[in-house]
């Protein structure tokens, strides 16, 4: 987006622009923002995100789990077959996950794997909070010791990050 609205303008906007303006926020799930549109007026970019990952939170487990089945897995099957989000492509680009050795790519497709076989949706992380892949990986590995309710928490957080780091490049 060249130019990214101010709030007043935000606000002001049809509730069909908005929602198309947060769009991809949160990986396939434009219910997020579309439920919050008559939620406006929003004072800020924080007010705004805040009133998203309400109604995340506020969400029935199977939602929430959908939610969280949409992401992609790190260096997966969806990066392989050239499908990630704009986002997600640079997110992962940033810390190299597009640039995997054959080693590494055959450690995350492990990693991958047995976190899903555990809890039955993919890792997420929040690559904003990392400055290495190296830090994103270790994450992962210490995740497949977490119990399941804890770990749909921790993902549901882990989208928070992501989402508010969208949101911040969006709005400028």
């Amino acid at each position: 987006m060249s130019h990214a609205p101010d709030m007043s303008v935000f606000n002001a906007m049809p509730a069909a622009a908005f929602a198309a303006l947060l769009d991809g926020l949160f990986e396939h799930s434009p219910w997020v923002s579309e439920g919050i549109a008559a939620q406006r007026p929003f004072r800020d970019a924080g007010a705004l995100h805040a009133a998203m990952m309400a109604r995340v939170r506020e969400a029935d487990r199977p939602t929430q789990l959908a939610l969280i089945a949409a992401h992609p897995e790190l260096a997966g099957r969806e990066a392989e077959d050239g499908v990630l989000t704009a986002d997600s492509t640079g997110e992962q680009g940033r810390l190299g996950f597009d640039r995997l050795s054959r080693e590494e790519h055959a450690e995350l497709a492990r990693i991958n794997a047995a976190y899903r076989a555990r809890f039955g949706f993919p890792c997420i992380v929040a690559l904003c909070r990392h400055a290495t892949r190296e830090s994103a990986v270790a994450a992962m590995r210490a995740r497949l010791a977490a119990e399941p309710e804890a770990e749909v928490a921790t993902a549901i957080e882990e989208i928070g990050h992501i989402t508010a780091a969208r949101l911040a490049a969006r709005l400028g």
